[in-house]
C-alpha cells in the first residue's frame, strides 16, 4: 500500500457547517475509492504568506492515508481542481 499526506485549504468566506461539509465530503470520496485514512486533521484558519485567489487566510485540513492504488489520489484532485471551495491543495507520495 502507498502512503499519502494530503494538505488542503478551504476559503475563509464559508460558514463552519459549510467548511465541514466540504472536508466531509472530500473525505467521503477518498474512502469510498477505497483509501485508508490514518490521520484526519483540520488544522483551523491561519494567514497566508501572500494573498492567494485574492484571499488572505483559508482553513487548513490534513489527510494521512494509505492506498492500493492511485485511483482515490486521481480523482481528489480532480475534485479539488474544479472545487470553488479549495483555495489550495498539495499532495505529496511519502513513499518516493
Amino acid at each position: 500500500m502507498t502512503r499519502y499526506e494530503i494538505m488542503y485549504i478551504i476559503k475563509p468566506t464559508l460558514e463552519e457547517a459549510k467548511v465541514k461539509e466540504v472536508h466531509e465530503s472530500f473525505v467521503k470520496v477518498l474512502t469510498d475509492m477505497g483509501a485508508n485514512i490514518t490521520k484526519n486533521e483540520a488544522l483551523g484558519q491561519k494567514q497566508f504568506a501572500y494573498e492567494i485567489k485574492k484571499f488572505k487566510s483559508g482553513f487548513y485540513f490534513l489527510i494521512n492515508l494509505e492506498a492500493k492504488d492511485d485511483k482515490a489520489i486521481k480523482e481528489f484532485d480532480r475534485l479539488a481542481l474544479i472545487s470553488e471551495d479549495v483555495v489550495r491543495h498539495l499532495i505529496i507520495n511519502l513513499d518516493k
